[in-house]
């Protein structure tokens, strides 16, 4: 008998060192088998419970109960057992009062009962519960110590088991079941022998360990990706793998979070995956377009290199979509064609055609008409009319490099202020020119400067900036060819067109 109650301990020591692979709630149903010793409770004998207590255990006969048993879950905390089983009722027949045995009794036990299990707790490891129910038992004597004693033999009869216990999990969806309790019968007659002064039932207690078989968890998350084996079977994501459609977010976070499809890479088809969206470019990957330029997120992020977060990524007033599809120009860059004017304003404003410099062909680009006041879109004011003024002022010319305006330029300069002031109708355009020396690109900008040097003279001496355009014509319009210092100097000039509006 001490060996039994060892090998119990045992296996529940065993059991609670096991990992906690298992969910011991929501599990649905499940079914199992347990076995019990039992240890009667009668006249005779026994652990003291019912009289005639005795605990050398020199009366114990093999007497068990092997049950199976199918379970619902009513609740989180409340499942109900049906469970049947089968098994042997024995002893001695001892009475320890009067130290007399009267040999052994047997009865062959069969009980059906429905049990209502609780478990209170949400323990870490192991499940804590206590239990109690109700039904019937079929039992039948099969072996009398006493044979002259009036009792019912055979027949069915109430019984009402109740005990605690726990569970303690084996892998993911088996459980080791231990327990210790009760159950009383509605007879004085398992044992055989029904004595006149009894006062109790016939009833046993009991140890018991069982195996409990799972139904999946629903909530089971096995790859740990915040999705329940139900919801994963629902959106059609692999339970197994965190990851289904391998873009770097797991299946929960893209379908509770970021709401996009844990079975696509690219959940808006834009050419950028979920992960990329999420994580670096901070684009809605629910969207393809997310800034709603007409350009989808993939395009401008791989194809573009424009901003698929702001409309206008060069900020020129067109936006990237219509800058890639409608105009042709460069979504990167505010003025496609350098002629001074962003795309935007040639576009809206001005009309002009924003991939060339000079939309009408007139000789003067988009940007230089529109500062002077003449006409992009008509070629015929690109060079000014001439009028019959004074305007013949040579020798304004400029050292080597330079942009200053010289005393010999000054002297000559303060002969056209006066003509300049007496003839307010007169609008003057400057145009400023350098000999060969040095790039095209820099002589263009020493040219733009010299005529700028010369405006800002006149307009200091009290000429309208209004009346003043500049253009710089570089080295591309010499008065002499280049090919002495005399020449080049000649070349580094300033010449006056004027005209009136």
């Amino acid at each position: 008998m001490k060996k039994l109650i060892y090998l119990f301990v045992l296996l529940g020591l065993v059991a609670m060192t096991q990992p906690n692979y298992a969910q011991f709630k929501d599990w649905g149903t499940k079914f199992g088998l347990r076995y019990n010793q039992l240890f009667p409770e009668n006249e005779f004998a026994n652990l003291g419970f019912s009289g005639n207590d005795n605990t050398s255990f020199d009366w114990f006969k093999l007497s068990y109960l092997a049950e199976g048993f199918f379970a619902f879950e009513l609740s989180k905390s409340i499942e109900m057992q049906v469970t049947a089983g089968y098994g042997k009722y024995a002893g001695e027949a001892y009475f320890a009062d009067v130290n007399a045995s009267y040999g052994e009794y047997e009865s062959t036990i069969i009980p059906i009962h429905l049990r209502f299990r609780v478990s209170p707790f949400d323990v870490k490891g192991w499940n804590p519960y206590f239990y109690v129910g109700g039904g019937v038992m079929n039992y039948s004597v099969d072996t009398k110590a006493i044979p002259a004693n009036n009792i019912e033999e055979d027949g069915w009869v109430a019984i009402i088991p109740a005990g605690i216990g726990a569970e303690f999990a084996l892998s993911e969806r088996v459980l080791l079941d231990f327990a210790i309790g009760g159950a009383m019968s509605s007879t004085y007659d398992l044992d055989g022998y029904h004595g006149t002064t009894e006062d109790y039932w016939d009833s046993y207690l009991n140890a018991s360990l069982g195996l409990t078989f799972t139904g999946e968890n629903c909530k089971s998350d096995r790859d740990a990706d915040g999705l329940g084996k139900c919801d994963e079977e629902q959106i059609g994501t692999d339970p197994n793998n965190p990851d289904t459609d391998g873009d770097g977010l797991n299946d929960g976070e893209e379908f509770l979070n970021y709401k996009t499809n844990p079975l696509v890479v690219d959940t808006d088809g834009d050419g950028l995956s979920d992960y990329t969206e999420v994580m670096n470019t901070k684009t809605n990957p629910l969207v393809a377009d997310t800034d709603g330029d007409s350009l989808n997120d993939g395009d401008e992020v791989n194809n573009y290199k424009t901003d698929p977060l702001v409309v206008d990524t060069d900020k020129d007033g067109l936006g990237d979509g219509a800058e890639v599809n409608q105009y042709k120009t460069n979504p990167l860059m505010a003025d496609t064609d350098g002629d001074g004017l962003n795309d935007g304003e040639e576009v809206n404003k001005y009309k002009t055609n924003p991939l060339v410099k000079d939309t009408d062909k007139g000789s003067i680009d988009d940007g230089t008409e529109v500062r002077r006041g003449t006409n992009p879109l008509d070629p015929s004011d690109d060079v000014p009319k001439q009028v019959e003024i004074p305007l013949e002022f040579q020798g304004i010319t400029f050292d080597f490099d330079k942009s200053d305006i010289s005393p010999e330029a000054d002297a000559i300069l303060m002969q056209a202020v006066p003509v300049l002031l007496e003839h307010s109708v007169i609008y003057l355009e400057i145009a400023g020119h350098t000999d060969n020396i040095g790039t095209e690109a820099y002589n263009q900008k020493l040219s733009e400067r010299r005529a700028n040097a010369v405006k800002d003279y006149l307009v200091a001496k009290g000429v309208s900036a209004d009346r003043i355009s500049t253009i710089g014509y570089g080295e591309e319009k010499p008065k002499v060819d280049n090919s002495t210092p005399e020449n080049r100097q000649i070349n580094r000039r300033i010449e006056f067109t004027g005209s009136k509006k």
